[in-house]
């Protein structure tokens, strides 16, 4: 097993751009299996965790309802917000300046081969990080995220994941609200889920958070998890 995991920062990138590079790398992951299984039992597949801010975007996962956006593309582009329908799980959400989007492409042989284990990493990767901000963060059962104050009427998400694998390699993930402008979200019903709101780590401690710091804790998070080293790319 190889739990070496390559990471790059993208910095702010557009979704399109991001998606087909995520794209590059499954596929080129998933080949390389196939020619492990077919030809050559040596061969090790990589793993990726790519770090990301978008640029103003809805996105739908191929679960989701198109009625969950609640405003017409015309008027997203009159905003300069695009919209994109996926390939992930999940339903709808938001991306944005400020928001820490993460894209593990891993080949879960490499780990354990068990989605809603590695979903569940994915989570405690992220409630973790917000225990470092005093924030207690929980999961709401029947419902893939990470939330404050579950089972209150206040609940609210502030991490939302959707992922896609295929042979046990993994894509897409999570997007975790830190400076993020919560207002977009108007715009949308979050996740399909009605009547809970959306929260970052700003509005909870009201003030900016610098991404590179959450970024970092996330990272020391998930090597623990996953039991993994890094390769930092350039």
């Amino acid at each position: 097993m190889n739990k070496t995991v390559h990471f790059l920062n993208m910095g702010l990138k557009d979704y399109k751009e991001s998606w087909e590079y995520q794209e590059h790398i499954f596929q080129n992951t998933i080949a390389l299996k196939l020619k492990k299984t077919r030809e050559d039992a040596s061969i090790k597949t990589p793993n990726y965790l790519l770090f990301v801010e978008h640029p103003h975007v809805f996105t739908l996962g191929k679960s989701g309802e198109i009625n969950h956006l609640l405003t017409s593309e015309k008027e997203l582009n009159s905003k300069g917000v695009t919209f994109y329908k996926t390939n992930r799980g999940g339903d709808i959400t938001y991306h944005g300046p400020g928001q820490i989007v993460g894209y593990p492409i891993l080949d879960l042989d490499n780990f354990f081969t068990d989605i809603h284990k590695y979903l569940r990493y994915l989570e405690e990767m992220v409630i973790l990080t917000l225990a470092e901000y005093g924030l207690t963060a929980t999961r709401s059962n029947g419902e893939t995220g990470v939330w404050l104050d579950v089972n209150t009427p206040f609940a609210r998400k502030i991490c939302a994941m959707g992922v896609r694998a295929s042979r046990w390699v993994t894509m897409h993930g999570f997007a975790l609200n830190v400076n993020t402008d919560l207002g977009y979200f108007d715009h949308i019903i979050p996740c399909g889920i009605k009547g809970k709101g959306v929260t970052s780590l700003e509005a909870e401690l009201n003030k900016r958070i610098p991404l590179i710091e959450i970024q970092e804790k996330l990272l020391k998070h998930f090597k623990t998890l996953f039991e993994a080293e890094f390769l930092f790319d350039n």
